[in-house]
């Protein structure tokens, strides 16, 4: 059994709370806890806080492979190693390998654990450490107080393409043995193999400084809304959505007999069409309840339909434990603020063009389209192309 360690304390002096404090619209530990959760070799995910705050924040985020657990005071403490937090950990829990995975790295993805898996399951090796590549000119002070060279000769210096610089640390995961670890007392021991990360992963968050450095990155490489929108999306189980200023333009239309009419788009019912071919949940989340709505879920023959929603969060959080699904793999489309909740809770949090401005803040994706003109066909065929599943 492969198992995940994040260790998360409420105790940070230079950012209070960093470990959940927002970054690219979530907690900092969301990233890495989504990361691990993803990962195919990892079997359970452990976040160990001395917290409530943390502990609280967390198990919010639903992902199904993540439980929080406590630590010692001692162990939580500014002056107590990393490896007393697992040796803690592995005295009270039964487990095959651990990959101890630092909050302070959000740049982590759930392909870099993987690669490190890979090389974890190469004959010979004993522990994996994460590095990045550094084409850097170390220098040292020597007993006379003189700066020397340490990986390179001032007298030859190499062009850059030419040199093999050096393997730095990057602190994002380490991978050992439940044995191993008990028996050095160290995150690493034996014969260690290295996972190189790429670049950007160098930087750790510390310092308030680190903060907009790494914030920058993230937003830079895609994590919120770019490239690695991808991975999330391949996990995508469950697609809802709102009604009223989603599946419509938010108008209301009224016949002359008084009667509430509504505009839906056929564009949207292909997408569910789509969707359900391709082996994904669907359903409407209102807080309406009107009989006009049911009957258009029964066309769209729908899975779900929640109507008279006050609090639709916990209706979704109720769905995944039906379904034995996890928060991360949830898409929702939403337009107003009683859609926020849910946005920033789901894997796939979305939000339609014609949506309130601090939904579209908040939102991982904002349609190009309107409310009712295609959003929800848009959403669909994002998440069947990722998945190789569209027509």
């Amino acid at each position: 059994m492969n198992v995940a360690f994040i260790p998360v304390r409420g105790g940070s002096k230079s950012i209070p709370l960093k470990n959940i404090k927002p970054i690219c619209g979530k907690p900092l530990v969301y990233w890495v806890v989504k990361a691990a959760c993803l990962c195919s070799h990892i079997d359970k995910v452990y976040i160990a806080t001395d917290s409530d705050k943390i502990k609280e924040t967390v198990e919010q985020l639903g992902f199904e492979k993540a439980q929080v657990i406590g630590r010692s005071a001692e162990s939580a403490s500014d002056t107590a190693s990393t490896e007393f937090a697992m040796l803690e950990f592995a005295e009270q829990y039964e487990f095959d390998n651990i990959v101890l995975i630092q909050a302070t790295s959000p740049l982590l993805t759930s392909d870099d654990l993987e690669h490190g898996f890979e090389i974890f399951a190469q004959e010979g090796t004993d522990s994996v450490l994460s590095v990045v590549p550094q084409k850097r000119f170390y220098w040292e002070y020597d007993e006379a107080g003189n700066a020397v060279p340490i990986n390179y000769d001032v007298y030859a210096r190499p062009r850059r393409q030419d040199f093999d610089g050096c393997l730095t640390e990057n602190g994002a995961f380490y991978i050992t043995t439940r044995d191993g670890l008990l028996k050095s007392r160290n995150r690493v021991s034996g014969n260690i193999k290295a996972v190189e990360m790429c670049e950007d992963s160098f930087f750790e968050i510390d310092e308030p400084s680190d903060w907009v450095i790494i914030e920058g990155l993230m937003k830079k490489n895609g994590v919120a809304s770019g490239d690695s929108r991808q991975e999330v999306l391949k996990d995508i189980k469950m697609v809802l959505t709102d009604c009223d200023g989603c599946l419509t333009d938010a108008g209301m239309y009224y016949s002359e007999h008084g009667d509430e009419l509504k505009k839906f788009n056929t564009r949207d019912g292909m997408g569910f069409k789509l969707l359900r071919q391709g082996g994904i949940l669907t359903g409407i989340i209102t807080s309406e309840n009107v009989d006009l709505v049911s009957r258009r879920a029964d066309k769209l023959q729908l899975d779900i339909l929640k109507m008279g929603a006050a609090d639709k969060l916990s209706i979704v959080k109720e769905l995944c434990g039906e379904y034995q699904i996890g928060l991360e793999q949830v898409a929702y489309v939403g337009d107003d603020i009683n859609d926020l909740e849910v946005i920033t809770h789901v894997g796939f949090g979305c939000s339609v063009a014609s949506g309130m401005e601090c939904v579209k803040e908040k939102a991982s994706y904002v349609t190009t389209a309107k409310g009712g003109e295609g959003a929800i066909r848009e959403v669909a065929e994002l998440i069947l192309d990722a998945q190789g599943k569209i027509v």
